[in-house]
């Protein structure tokens, strides 16, 4: 901070973007996959370490103001936006909210909490699912996010690996891969299915590292469409249009906020 403000010649507003939340209970962070800050003072410690106030939001939520103000959901009532990356989370933007810096984060802090539910419809070969972090088993996060893809890959090819590979395999022609790819989008059309029956968003803005796969975004509306309670589906469904920087543009916006 000292830096950029020495080149920025003033002092500026700080807003930053996190897994989990700040609990408006303890003021102590809760619910992140970076589970060393659970339960710690942060908000606190970055305040005084910067000696300043500092605004602190979901980093889901944070893509989610993002990319409702200026980028795939621009001009949209309703923006849900996913993060499918090292964790699995999603926000909720409404518009009016959004150009104010503001997600719908609820009475908790949790609003927009996909990836701790579990994964919908699942089959016998599912069940109890994948061990989480939070202490559950079959969480979506455990199923969705790119460590799980490979997970997943290894559990059925029989060898470690990483999502990267797996991606480099798909594009090879490998049966292995292209099947894990195909268990993978039925589970993410599944998921993302669930959400939409309940919140039926404008559109839905994936972010994080697989966003950038696209056989998973082409592949994607026909696996969501099934599982939808209406008639026919085609909310658009884009890749994040500010990529990586997204969701540091979110937390910039958080001072906008009144």
């Amino acid at each position: 901070m000292r830096e950029l403000e020495a080149r920025a010649g003033g002092a500026g507003s700080v807003g930053i973007g996190m897994p989990g939340a700040i609990s408006p209970r303890s003021g102590l962070v809760k619910n992140a996959n970076s589970v060393w800050l659970n339960g710690r003072p942060f908000a606190q410690d970055l305040e005084r370490a910067l000696a300043r106030p500092v605004r602190f939001e979901n980093d889901a939520n944070c893509l989610a103001v993002s990319e409702a103000v200026d980028g795939a959901g621009a001009g949209l009532p309703i923006v849900w936006a996913i993060i499918l990356g090292t964790g699995v989370g999603s926000g909720i933007a409404l518009q009016g909210r959004a150009l104010s810096g503001r997600a719908l984060s609820g009475r908790d802090r949790i609003a927009g909490e996909w990836g701790h539910n579990p994964l919908p419809s699942p089959r016998d070969d599912e069940r109890p699912g994948p061990a989480c972090y939070c202490g559950r088993h079959g969480c979506l996060e455990t199923w969705l996010s790119g460590p799980a893809l490979a997970a997943d890959h290894a559990r059925r090819a029989g060898a470690t690996t990483t999502g990267e590979a797996v991606i480099a395999a798909l594009r090879a022609g490998e049966p292995d891969a292209l099947a894990t790819l195909e268990r993978y989008l039925d589970r993410l059309g599944r998921g993302i299915a669930h959400v939409v029956n309940v919140i039926d968003p404008d559109v839905i803005v994936i972010g994080g590292g697989l966003s950038r796969v696209p056989e998973i975004l082409s592949g994607l509306p026909e696996r969501v469409a099934p599982h939808v309670f209406t008639d026919a589906f085609d909310t658009p469904i884009r890749p994040s249009r500010h990529g990586d920087a997204s969701g540091v543009r979110g937390a910039a916006w958080l001072w906008n906020a009144a």
